[in-house]
């Protein structure tokens, strides 16, 4: 079971053994008259070079406010103690988990138990060892901290998941359901290359779950439902997130049920301080549906038709491919449909550094289809376009209306471009809206990371890659 106490833990790990290739800092480094500043811009710089530097600083800043010098070792003993206190929280969840854990995975919380109890003692003699003077402890050290990632990777094995039947489960639902309930540390759920095709849902109660593919182009999930067919838009979609914290990597979303069903969602984020890094989501109208709350994409593929990325959520899709595909005969295609209903909400859909590209039978259609940037599904629709490259087959207005009735949205909306690039970026015959705007720097910057979903509270933590500015 992975959690913030694992990650703790190899972080130690990295900082042992890179101990010798990391800046090192001593008393003599930082006089009685340093700026508070200054330490803690020392403290980033070290925890720059871990694999969680989230997690480094928040468990050493501490040492920073009681005025203890940032030193390698203070960091080390800091940290430690943290990761103890949350391997002991740990502990004590294992050992009072077993009422809701079904039969046959017994034996896998049996493992977990046995191996947090000797990774708490190795953190306690690793606590010893570097407090020491003594090398050969400091060598210990080492190896108990090893010792203790081991136990956490052999525990995670406990939770993976495999179409062939190989893994602990054959479906994803079932590693989920599994998944501890309410969890304040991450719980990854390796889903091996496979196709599933399962409607995999994350409950609200499912904290902090991290499905971690083998890749999007082998790893995927798939399902088939859409409103044709009965269900509502809502419940239609592939894999559903309604669990906080939610996380996934290298891995595909899909929704096959084609364009003649309409709307049809292949990924659905309702739950806040969710990110997907490397995923692709295939679909037609509504692939993905960014319905509420704060979320964030980086270097994810995106293919859809009509109102292909829509929602509420106050979300950024930052270095992404949004791939535009051949819609049905006398259809246009559309790629965003925010639906912002009051001018007090917080939300909106930011594009920054991405690639708004066509599929290659769309794009030798271009001059016959119609395509748009967005229109607004709601009265103040907000939606932006940051340095992003855009691809020539969009229509040089850029945008449309919802329908030919909805006149007046034009003047409630929010609609922004700034400094893009490329053959369909050209602003001279962009629509004359009230609403549209072309964006200077200041405007823009409103709608990054670090402003609109306030991402360097939390992105650090996921080791997702991000830009925080423009």
């Amino acid at each position: 079971m992975a959690n913030l106490s694992s990650k703790k833990v190899f972080l130690l790990l990295l900082l042992t053994i890179f101990h010798s290739h990391t800046l090192a800092f001593n008393s003599s480094n930082f006089s009685t008259t340093t700026l508070h500043a200054t330490k803690i811009s020392s403290l980033k710089s070290i925890c720059k070079k871990t694999p969680y530097p989230q997690v480094c600083f928040n468990s050493s800043k501490l040492s920073i406010s009681i005025n203890i010098n940032p030193n390698i070792i203070n960091i080390l003993l800091q940290s430690l103690q943290v990761a103890i206190s949350e391997s002991t929280k740990l502990f004590y969840e294992l050992n009072n988990a077993g009422p809701n854990i079904i039969e046959s995975k017994r034996g896998a919380l049996q493992d977990c138990n046995e191996l947090q109890q000797s990774t708490l003692t190795s953190l306690k003699r690793s606590f010893s060892g570097i407090s020491s003077s003594d090398s050969g402890k400091l060598i210990d050290a080492r190896t108990y901290l090893s010792a203790a990632l081991t136990n956490k990777i052999t525990c995670l094995e406990s939770l993976d998941s495999a179409s062939d039947g190989t893994g602990k489960f054959s479906t994803i639902n079932e590693a989920i359901n599994f998944a501890p309930n309410n969890s304040y540390g991450r719980t990854i759920i390796y889903v091996k290359e496979g196709i599933y095709e399962e409607n995999v849902e994350i409950p609200n109660y499912k904290t902090n779950i991290v499905l971690l593919g083998d890749g999007s182009d082998v790893t995927l999930i798939t399902g088939n439902r859409s409103v044709v067919d009965g269900w509502t838009t809502f419940r239609s979609a592939t894999l559903a997130v309604s669990g906080e914290g939610f996380l996934a990597r290298d891995i595909a979303f899909e929704n096959k049920a084609g364009p003649e069903k309409h709307q049809a969602v292949a990924l659905r984020v309702n739950a806040d301080l969710t990110a997907f890094y490397r995923c692709t989501i295939y679909g037609y109208q509504d692939t993905l549906y960014v319905h509420s709350f704060r979320q964030f994409y980086r270097e994810c593929d995106i293919f859809g038709t009509i109102d292909y990325i829509f929602g509420n959520a106050a979300v950024i899709l930052q270095a992404c491919n949004i791939v535009s595909r051949m819609p049905l005969p006398n259809q246009f295609t559309v790629i965003t449909a925010q639906s912002r209903d009051s001018p007090d909400e917080d939300t909106g859909i930011s594009i920054q550094n991405c690639s708004i590209l066509a599929t290659t039978d769309l794009y030798s259609n271009f001059n016959n289809i119609k395509s748009y940037l967005g229109r607004p599904w709601r009265v103040y629709s907000r939606t932006v376009f940051i340095e992003s490259y855009i691809d020539v087959f969009i229509d040089p207005m850029g945008w449309t209306k919802w329908s030919d009735d909805d006149d007046g949205l034009e003047d409630s909306l929010y609609y922004g471009e700034y400094g893009n690039y490329g053959p369909g970026s050209r602003t001279d015959d962009r629509v004359k809206w009230s609403g549209y705007h072309l964006m200077d720097y200041d405007s823009a910057y409103e709608f990054t990371v670090s402003e609109f979903i306030v991402g360097d509270a939390w992105l650090g933590s996921t080791s997702f890659p991000y830009d925080d500015g423009i």
